[in-house]
């Protein structure tokens, strides 16, 4: 977190430009310039300004938009709750689809449906939201195309994140299971007069678990940030949309807040994905 913080910080300082000027204008005066970036607090030196930012923080007082001039914390928690419940949802979608393709395809192995993961593993979030945009709504009108606020609105941009993340971890499922059965426990289950199933349901797809359970946390940190496009073609007020906006009009101290957030939010999946390890596999606990 130390380090993601000072990268942040230091890259966009590098960005040339004077925020204060850029937020009011080039029609503003010197005073008003001056006025705002004593306000903004960017007329100070860059340490200062550094462990300024970082307490702040850590006091859960992201500052002012140099955008808007509002407080950062309400629209943060605002467009977080969105970004959450859009990236978990998807996750739980795909994890529900990709967990019994993968097992049917390790022991039934189907070139056709190895062959629409390999398209769904190419195929980007964004033009399946485009075409589901175009199917759904323009021609069928069943769906909202876009915004957020009732169950309807989300099912196109949930289904455009889990469609490419299904088609992945359906492979990872696949290959962890492969391996699994090809190992001496399940040939020593079968002769012992237990059944593919059994072996399979009771220690192959633990065993199996530890893989999908990295791929799936790494996909996860992933998928919050790939939503940004996602989340612009829905029309979605999510995490996304507010950086590309921040970006936009320069606004460094909510981009710098985003981004932390992100970084954060990736720290504490991989610390899940860690103790969940034990869970799953007590060898691991050792």
């Amino acid at each position: 977190m130390v380090a993601a913080s000072v990268i942040i910080f230091v890259l966009l300082r590098a960005v040339p430009g004077d925020p204060a000027r850029i937020a009011l204008g080039v029609t503003a005066t010197e005073e008003a310039v001056k006025e705002l970036a004593a306000r903004l607090g960017t007329d100070r030196p860059l340490i200062i300004q550094y462990f300024d930012w970082v307490k702040n923080m850590l006091t859960g007082n992201f500052g002012i938009s140099m955008a808007s001039g509002r407080e950062i914390t309400d629209t943060i928690w605002e467009r977080a709750g969105v970004s959450l419940t859009l990236t978990i949802l998807a996750m739980l979608l795909a994890l529900i689809t990709a967990i019994p393709l993968g097992i049917h395809l390790a022991r039934k192995p189907n070139a056709v449906l190895s062959g629409l993961t390999q398209v769904g593993i190419a195929v980007p979030s964004f033009l399946v939201g485009i075409l589901a945009v175009s199917a759904f709504s323009v021609r069928l009108g069943w769906l909202p195309a876009g915004g957020w606020g009732t169950p309807a609105h989300a099912v196109l941009p949930v289904f455009s994140l889990a469609l490419v993340q299904s088609a992945i971890l359906t492979r990872y499922v696949r290959a962890a299971v492969v391996e699994e059965m090809g190992k001496d426990y399940v040939r020593t289950g079968r002769s012992q007069g237990a059944s593919i199933s059994e072996v399979l349901y009771r220690s192959v797809l633990r065993n199996a678990a530890l893989p999908v359970l990295t791929v799936t946390g790494l996909q996860l940190s992933t998928m919050i940030v790939g939503a940004v496009v996602v989340e612009r073609v829905f029309a979605v007020p999510g995490l996304g949309s507010l950086l590309l906006d921040s970006v936009g009009n320069r606004d460094l101290t909510t981009v710098q807040t985003v981004m932390m957030l992100l970084v954060a939010f990736t720290l504490v999946v991989n610390l899940i994905v860690d103790l969940l390890y034990a869970a799953v596999d007590p060898r691991s606990r050792r």
